[in-house]
């Protein structure tokens, strides 16, 4: 991890995201502070004021993270002019949110570095940077999909089974399905019962 004057004195905040108790537990703050030690031991002028860490917080919405908000209102006391961010998703799940909220940081002369990103909103295409990105990374999940369904259908032509191929209401020899009497009855109570208009929410067994 660099970026930047190793030697420029900064007053530094880092802000970090956890979107489930789960990660919360495993993101705890001493976690959070040891994945950005290299990076400040790396900038030896940079002084860390404060750590800002959401938990169990999605990042639809800005109003619901209250540690985002106060660290919004601390950069406009002047608190700290770095903030450091794992990644640009950890601090916004859209375009025009990230956009919105880095303008208004660079416009009181607080940057923005999203390290894994290699992003800071000071250098010049950082702006352009933050808009492409998730125009990327939506055409790559694409592909992959197209990749994924691809795959599934050569596999299915050439009789391939997904998981451990066991499927309700078969055996399967070699490569072939084989009905499992015993089960098929099941199978087909479930087909009546959905065809009876019985639906998951009002079925009793």
């Amino acid at each position: 991890m660099t970026g930047g004057n190793t030697s420029e004195t900064r007053d530094v905040a880092i802000y970090a995201r956890v979107s489930t108790e789960h990660e919360a537990q495993l993101s705890a703050l001493d976690n959070q502070l040891d994945w950005y030690r290299p990076l400040l031991a790396q900038h030896p002028a940079w002084h860390l004021v404060r750590t800002y860490v959401d938990e169990g917080i999605t990042g639809t919405s800005a109003n619901k993270r209250l540690q985002f908000l106060r660290m919004l209102a601390d950069a406009r006391k002047g608190k700290f002019d770095l903030i450091l961010i794992r990644e640009v998703s950890r601090f916004a799940l859209n375009t025009v949110d990230t956009l919105q909220y880095t303008r208004q940081l660079k416009a009181i002369g607080v940057e923005v570095y999203f390290i894994n990103d290699n992003i800071r909103t000071f250098d010049g295409d950082g702006d352009l940077r933050l808009t492409i990105m998730p125009t990327l990374a939506q055409d790559e999940s694409r592909k992959t999909s197209i990749r994924v369904k691809s795959g599934q259908q050569t596999s299915m032509e050439n009789g391939v089974y997904y998981g451990n191929g066991n499927i309700l209401g078969y055996d399967r020899v070699g490569k072939e399905l084989i009905i499992n009497l015993e089960q098929a009855r099941t199978v087909r109570r479930i087909y009546d019962l959905y065809l009876s208009g019985t639906n998951p929410t009002s079925a009793r067994y």
